[in-house]
């Protein structure tokens, strides 16, 4: 919920200080203020899809998750009338219900229809508390690794993966050692209980799991983002779980994004993405085809002149160098300073030269590695190469 806020536990019980770790899991269920979501178009893979927005905070696991099958409305067969505008709570619950009974299980044998017939029914139970909130209670351990409670049983039947990035680090063996495979629940249990204890090595051992969740309040560790990012597959949609708040996430090129719902963005075509790279907070909107988003409104990236055009691919290229020197990667496996260089000005040759050329456009000089791309190198003033240090 909104940062003011101080979630509960799950099962809607405050387990010792509220104050003294940060909730993990969502909010218990609560009445709607309202029932109703503004659709936003955008083009997705050569479609007109729609995107289910949110207008107040609070976790909405059904709307994470109604994103994927309309984004892969292909394969799930969900999918909304043209003029679409708002959609029901209702509504978003009849289409998720219709392709949880469309589902049928891999394995024929009767044992497993009766086990998967008794899953459909638990997961009719469940439906509910999507549109206000799920108890899901996280494990250190992995990106998958969650508590099993009724509640998953959604993900599994859609086959849609549930994630999250709050990972004890390996390097750190005191904490590993403190928070062991621990539930989030149990870890809060234990630091209660090793506060109490008489043993010092058990309350030492206590203050050290508090100080992880204390330093970790993000719900994200840079070993559990580079994890996230090992794990997921190359286009696949999932559901990424943090603060309370459940995403739609993709994976584009080695990179994560997450799916933009916030109904303050209903009218910016080019604001649907939002990179998750840091776990600072520090992230960037991208357009449906994954490039930086500067000028919001309507005009958007595409209505600007071929010059700011040029610029855009300039710094969505500088974007994805950084993002790969930022996870330890080569950055000339993305594009090379060579390669970049000499496509940036072949485009701009081709700019101020509409109509074939009998000499070519001069190749620029290889750049040296690490680097600024050496198309804008092209673009430093001369007068640069007269100054004098003092």
């Amino acid at each position: 919920g909104s940062p003011e806020e101080q979630p509960l536990q799950e099962g809607g019980s405050p387990l010792g200080d509220p104050q003294a770790v940060p909730g993990a899991g969502a909010e218990p269920p609560r009445a709607r203020e309202a029932d109703f979501y503004c659709v936003k178009w955008i083009s997705w893979k050569g479609e007109r899809t729609p995107v289910i927005t949110q207008s107040e905070n609070g976790p909405c696991p059904l709307l994470a998750i109604i994103n994927i099958l309309l984004l892969q409305w292909k394969a799930s067969g969900v999918k909304l009338p043209p003029q679409k505008e708002v959609v029901t709570a209702e509504e978003l619950m009849a289409h998720l219900g219709n392709c949880i009974l469309a589902t049928q299980p891999r394995d024929t044998s009767e044992g497993l229809q009766l086990n998967f017939q008794q899953n459909i029914n638990d997961t009719m139970t469940v439906l509910p508390k999507l549109s206000t909130g799920l108890d899901v209670n996280v494990r250190f351990t992995g990106v998958s690794d969650f508590e099993y409670t009724p509640e998953c049983i959604v993900f599994d039947l859609l086959n849609i993966p549930l994630y999250h990035g709050w990972l004890v680090d390996p390097q750190s063996p005191e904490q590993v050692q403190a928070v062991g495979k621990l539930s989030y629940n149990q870890l809060v249990e234990k630091i209660i209980t090793c506060k109490q204890a008489s043993d010092s090595s058990l309350v030492s051992e206590g203050l050290v799991a508090e100080q992880f969740l204390e330093s970790t309040a993000s719900q994200l560790t840079f070993h559990g983002l580079c994890e996230l990012t090992a794990r997921a597959r190359e286009g696949e949609l999932g559901v990424f779980f943090r603060n309370n708040h459940f995403s739609t996430m993709i994976k584009h090129k080695g990179h994560l994004y997450l799916l933009v719902t916030d109904q303050g963005f209903l009218q910016e075509e080019g604001v649907v993405w939002e990179s998750l790279h840091s776990v600072d907070g520090d992230s960037c909107f991208c357009d449906t085809d994954f490039h930086l988003s500067h000028a919001l409104g309507k005009d958007g990236a595409t209505a600007a002149p071929p010059e700011h055009r040029l610029q855009q691919r300039q710094v969505d290229r500088d974007f994805m160098v950084a993002l790969s020197l930022q996870q330890g990667q080569d950055p000339h496996s993305v594009l090379s300073d060579l390669e970049l260089a000499r496509q940036l000005q072949h485009e701009e040759y081709q700019q101020h030269h509409p109509h074939p050329h009998p000499h070519p456009p001069p190749q620029p000089l290889p750049a040296q590695a690490g680097g600024r791309p050496a198309g804008e190198r092209r673009q430093r003033p001369k007068a640069d190469l007269d100054c004098a240090l003092l």
